[in-house]
Parts: C-alpha cells; sequence; structure tokens
C-alpha cells in the first residue's frame, strides 16, 4: 500500500471512528455529514468524498461496530475447543465487553434496534442481517457443545440463545442506566445457573 493509499484508508476510518462514536451516544439517526466533518476536522465535501452519503455512512457506522465487537467477543473464542468450552468463552468475553465498552458507549445492536424497528429500509435490513448472523453464530456454537455432549440432546438451542441474548440486553441496562456495580457478577451467577440447569435438565 502507497504512502497516499494508506492515508486514504486511516481518514476513511477517522470517520467511520466519529460517526460511530455520535451513533454510540446519540443514535444511528444522528449521524450527519456536517457533525462527523466537525469531529474530524474536513469539509462536509470531504467527508462524503471518502465516505459517501449519509446512509452509506450509517450503514459503515453498523458494519464497523459489527467487526469490532467480534473481534472482541468470537474471533478470540474460537481459539477454545468445540462445545461449552467455546461458548463459555464467547459469553465470558460478552459480558466484559458490555462492562468496559457498551457502559460507558452505548451498543449499537441493542440501541439501533429499537430506533430502527418501525423503520423499514436498507439501514433496518443492514442491522437485522448483522444481528440475526451473531445469533446463528451463537446457534452454532450450542449445537456443537450439544454434538460434543457437554449438553443435552435435547437442549433446544434456539431457547438457550435467547436466554443468553436476554441476559446480555439485561446486563447493558443495569450496567449503563442503573449504573449498578453488582450488576456483572449477578449476570455471571445467572449464567452459571443457566448451563446447570441445561447439564441437569
Amino acid at each position: 500500500m502507497d504512502a497516499k493509499t494508506q492515508k486514504a484508508e486511516l481518514t476513511r476510518a477517522a470517520i467511520v471512528g466519529a460517526a460511530l462514536d455520535i451513533a454510540a451516544s446519540d443514535g444511528l439517526e444522528s449521524i450527519t455529514l456536517q457533525a462527523v466533518a466537525d469531529r474530524v476536522g474536513l469539509s462536509k465535501s470531504g467527508v462524503f468524498s471518502r465516505a459517501g452519503s449519509r446512509e452509506a455512512l450509517q450503514k459503515a457506522v453498523i458494519e464497523e461496530f459489527g467487526r469490532r465487537f467480534l473481534a472482541d467477543v468470537f474471533v478470540p473464542a474460537m481459539q477454545h475447543p468445540k462445545g461449552l468450552p467455546r461458548l463459555q468463552e464467547i459469553v465470558r468475553r460478552w459480558i466484559a465487553r458490555t462492562r468496559d465498552v457498551e457502559a460507558f458507549t452505548g451498543c449499537i445492536y441493542t440501541a439501533g434496534a429499537f430506533e430502527l424497528d418501525d423503520r423499514d429500509g436498507e439501514l433496518r435490513d443492514l442491522l437485522h442481517t448483522e444481528i440475526t448472523r451473531w445469533r446463528a453464530a451463537l446457534r452454532r456454537t450450542v449445537l456443537q457443545a450439544i454434538e460434543a455432549g457437554h449438553l443435552p440432546a435435547a437442549t433446544p438451542p434456539d431457547q438457550l440463545v435467547a436466554e443468553i441474548y436476554s441476559m446480555i440486553m439485561g446486563l447493558l441496562h443495569d450496567v449503563r442506566f442503573l449504573r449498578d456495580p453488582q450488576a456483572v457478577q449477578r449476570t455471571e451467577a445467572s449464567w452459571a445457573r443457566l448451563v446447570k440447569s441445561y447439564q441437569t435438565a
């Protein structure tokens, strides 16, 4: 990569990062080319030339959030053996990220889902696809735990995925809105009981 291309990539990354910060604090609909330009010290046309339209930038934010989320939660967990050890690591990392990142910045997946739930269009479709893909990855991990014998064959994977997702959404609420210092420990205890309930069912 030559210096000019590298600089262009870094500038675009800064633009998307600034837009992500705006979305995390004020919502996806708060992203405007001018607001991002003000943050990164470019003209509005300069942002457009590097990131495209407002809608393109909103989509880039969803994709970038997903990339960061997977890099923190899913990718490192792939180093663990298939089955319950991998699922345990995913949940552990998800809880840690919620505590260390989303508690302060908000969660694009959660906040965006509420923001766009009644707005049809490409932006909602993209967010829906990203969240559905993540839940499918969780489901595959649960199925691997069943196949490995770590969870009973009768374990309903969709039910367990829904319970994990609900647990994390509750954690986000408690650490971000209630600012409850005990929220993480309670979530960890809930997860331990949840796993045990399936193993002894």
